[in-house]
């Protein structure tokens, strides 16, 4: 799950980068996005994101959980440590991943409003 968490965030990345700056893909994404929030896209993107906060919201209850262990118990052993330390790399990831997703979404909007204003005024 974590190699996939990965490949997510850096597919994001790139997709903000290429938003972001002039270059030959920017437009076939502005169009690949807008196809995306047509018909059932938002239903689909909202459900999948709400799955992964499900999600994000279990694996720091489970991380907290090991912590609350570890303070009650005093040591804890390093089968629970490396529970731990993926519980938190996942959360986090998942974390990240949403708040690109939402970076996306926003920029695409930004855009779209700025292509809007450019053809209302020199028209």
């Amino acid at each position: 799950m974590i190699y996939l968490l990965f490949k997510i965030v850096f597919t994001e990345m790139a997709l903000i980068l290429t938003l972001l700056f002039r270059n030959p893909l920017r437009k076939f994404v502005i169009m690949g996005l807008d196809r995306l929030k047509r018909g059932r896209g938002p239903l689909v993107a909202k459900s999948v994101g709400a799955t992964v906060l499900v999600v994000l919201c279990s694996a720091v209850y489970s991380a907290m959980e090991i912590q609350r262990r570890a303070r009650e118990g005093g040591a804890i052993n390093p089968t629970e440590e490396v529970l731990m330390a993926n519980l938190l790399l996942q959360a986090s990831l998942m974390g990240f991943s949403l708040f690109l997703a939402m970076i996306t979404d926003r920029l695409h909007y930004y855009i779209k409003e700025l292509h809007l204003v450019r053809q209302t005024l020199e028209g």
